[in-house]
């Protein structure tokens, strides 16, 4: 019987070591932090003529998984290879000079390794802003079955211009607090990226942000500290600030609903009565995508609510143009 019982104790043990192992190793990070935030210039320049009305873009793109973002379900490379195109043909009818996504992925085994960022790069954006916001080893989720697991992950945010782009800077926002360590250790960070775009030789602050999707409280105090920084710029500089909010227009307690009301801050493609909306692609019910802008320097002059990108994401993107005054 004690044979038995120190057998189960060394194995219990070993079983136990393992876990920290590869808890450890799983949620290493596979670069260095200087690389997470870096401007990218195209090789293949492109040379860009305009009317002067400029035209920008905010999708969160889901990592081109679709309607299967987080799901437990197999996700073929035909699947992001398809997604890809779709995406790829319809900006080519959009033409935006500037785009931010959310979720894009540089290096991730779950949508088989393809730089997608360099990718959209190819559509004639000579610069790009890149913020690495989840760098791990391997990251076991969706948790069973163990087959669906993300594996190694390289994502973020990246803004993909037409014009130079210049002092970019990535800011990380506040963590869950109460996340246990675990997931904590194996969560992505959400961020405020901020860049200079020079559009007919005025500098003009674009602020791409994904807010935290989870924890409500959380992602009210991430917002203010948006809106700290977007102040600091909004008077000085043409501005605009977009991207996923995770934060819904009919939801009167929103944290968004500040910037809805606030005096002075356009919203593109927005009715306050009956938003449209662009969250999911599948059963569209609420709206949490958006871009906002400073009135007295931006002249507003349509937008809309990209609806032929379909399921490539499980979010639409939203296209503004405008007009520097």
């Amino acid at each position: 019987m004690k044979n038995i019982i120190g057998f189960l104790l060394k194995f219990l043990v070993f079983i136990l070591v393992a876990v920290l192992i590869f808890f450890f190793w799983a949620s290493s990070p596979t670069m260095n932090e200087a690389e997470y935030s870096k401007l990218v210039e195209n090789e293949n320049y492109v040379k860009v003529n305009n009317d002067s009305v400029y035209s920008i873009v905010t999708y969160n793109v889901g990592y081109l998984s679709g309607m299967t973002n987080n799901l437990p379900v197999a996700k073929s490379k035909k699947l992001f290879e398809g997604n890809l195109k779709k995406v790829e043909e319809e900006l080519k009818k959009v033409n935006p000079d500037i785009i931010a996504f959310q979720e894009i992925d540089y290096n991730a085994s779950r949508s088989y390794e393809v730089d997608q960022e360099k990718e959209f790069m190819k559509l004639g954006y000579n610069y790009a802003a890149r913020g690495v916001n989840w760098d791990e080893r391997y990251v076991p989720f969706p948790y069973w079955p163990p087959s669906m697991h993300f594996g190694k992950i390289i994502s973020g945010q990246s803004i993909l211009s037409k014009y130079k782009l210049k002092d970019y800077e990535r800011i990380v926002l506040e963590r869950v607090p109460d996340n246990p360590f675990y997931r904590d250790a194996l969560y992505l960070e959400r961020l405020l990226q901020v860049v200079k775009v020079v559009l007919e030789g005025k500098e003009v602050i674009v602020i791409n942000i994904h807010l935290e999707a989870f924890d409500k409280a959380t992602r009210a105090r991430q917002f203010e500290y948006v809106l700290k920084v977007f102040n600091e710029y909004k008077n000085k500089y043409p501005t605009i600030l977009l991207g996923d909010f995770n934060s819904k227009a009919r939801d009167k307690d929103a944290v968004v609903q500040k910037l809805l009301k606030e005096d002075g801050i356009g919203n593109a493609a927005f009715n306050i009565d009956d938003p449209e909306n662009t969250f999911d692609t599948k059963d569209l019910y609420e709206r949490i995508d958006y871009i906002f802008y400073t009135e007295k320097s931006i002249e507003y002059v349509n937008g809309r609510v990209l609806n032929d990108f379909g399921q490539a994401s499980d979010h639409l993107p939203i296209e503004m143009k405008f007009k520097l005054k």
